[in-house]
């Protein structure tokens, strides 16, 4: 549906599996909290029934996703770990325009952005891990996360003109291309 212009280098993976641990700490956050934004997304917008369902349905399958990864954490004998602010995303919502359609349209824009560096990263570090049931788990995750990227733009154009998007999509995805690239590598996926 749209790419990327930012491709993370070899550094990133390097870097994450370097300290897998604290790099799953990291993901289970990241689940977390994407469960809590698609929570947030059918409580703002309840007149919208396409979103509402599909972000029930989204915010269950995260926490599945977060208590996958607690189970890797557990078997690494690891804890959960505290939610850290992210930087790229925090610096991605600064993006959020003013006006209730606009800002609906943002979210749903940024989260699809979002969705899609976890693609990515994702399938990285499924290519870079040794065959077994992590790498599997990655690969799995990598395309969850292209399934949810898709759901994101396709609830836009349900919403909103094509055209406004596809525009406004543009420029989310040369923001974050900028963003990725001012931030450090480091065991996180952002």
């Amino acid at each position: 549906m749209f790419e990327l212009k930012y491709h993370t280098p070899a550094q990133w993976t390097d870097a994450v599996l370097a300290d897998f641990d604290t790099f799953l700490q990291d993901h289970a956050g990241a689940e977390k909290k994407a469960s809590g934004m698609a929570l947030s997304m059918l409580s703002h917008y309840p007149d919208k029934r396409k979103l509402v369902k599909a972000m029930t349905d989204l915010a269950l399958e995260e926490m599945i996703h977060f208590k996958q990864v607690v189970k890797l954490l557990s078997e690494r004998d690891v804890n959960l770990g505290d939610d850290k602010k992210d930087p790229y995303v925090n610096q991605l919502r600064g993006m959020f325009r003013h006006g209730k359609d606009v800002f609906m349209m943002d979210r749903l824009l940024v989260a699809a952005v979002i969705e899609a560096r976890g693609h990515e990263r994702f399938a990285l570090i499924a290519e870079a891990l040794p065959p077994g049931k992590d790498k599997e788990f990655y690969v799995a995750i990598a395309k969850s996360e292209e399934k949810h990227k898709n759901l994101f733009v396709e609830l836009a154009y349900e919403y909103f003109d094509k055209d406004e998007v596809d525009a406004r999509l543009a420029q989310v995805i040369e923001r974050e291309a900028q963003i990725c690239a001012s931030l450090p590598f480091r065991a996180a996926l952002h």
